[in-house]
């Protein structure tokens, strides 16, 4: 992901690190579980992060802002788990690894995820931030499908189109079984690893 993510405002290079504003969007996580987004008011981010509203307000503009942010945080995490797993070299192990990586991150901070998808139609800024992450994972989906032997390409039977088929349909299914229990998260899990190694031909 970009070290720098849209949101964030004039000063993103001076706040790299501050433990301000991690406080920040820690809080923002927390109310979201608490309170869900529609609900969260500026005014409970700054007194859930001990700062004032004005101190917020140099962070970020608003609390779309700071949910952005977080989503950018929480998807970065995301890319950085999966990204060297699905460059191993034998297949089998780079889905297996990064099906578990992504389970991982789920379960910590599916709450998160399942806000960046819900936003992603009517926040540009959040669309355009997962809609990144979703074309990093579909390239890395793509490479372990040609290392399997799936023909290059973009025709419906070729790895890329394969590999985009294969992203969407990991995310929807992660984003309901989320909303269930480990449980249920770790058997859509196992779910897409078989339908991702089926579609590699690597069953047998």
């Amino acid at each position: 992901m970009p070290s720098q993510h849209p949101a964030r405002s004039r000063r993103g290079t001076e706040r790299k690190g501050d433990v301000r504003e991690r406080a920040i969007l820690d809080t923002c996580e927390a109310l979201l579980a608490q309170k869900g987004y529609d609900a969260i008011t500026v005014g409970d981010i700054a007194r859930g992060a001990g700062i004032t509203r004005g101190a917020l307000y140099f962070y970020f503009g608003s609390k779309q802002e700071a949910v952005t942010a977080l989503v950018a945080r929480t998807v970065e995490h995301l890319w950085e788990r999966s990204r060297a797993t699905a460059q191993t070299d034998e297949p089998r192990q780079a889905i297996a690894a990064a099906m578990q990586r992504t389970v991982e991150l789920w379960n910590e901070h599916g709450l998160v995820m399942r806000t960046a998808i819900d936003l992603s139609l009517t926040v540009p800024e959040i669309g355009e931030l997962w809609n990144h992450t979703a074309d990093l994972f579909i390239a890395a989906i793509t490479a372990v499908l040609e290392r399997a032997g799936i023909q290059a390409g973009a025709a419906p039977d070729q790895a890329s189109a394969m590999a985009r088929a294969l992203c969407w349909m990991i995310e929807r299914t992660f984003y309901h079984a989320s909303q269930k229990s480990r449980d249920e998260l770790q058997k859509a899990s196992s779910t897409c690893e078989h339908i991702w190694l089926t579609s590699a031909g690597l069953t047998s």
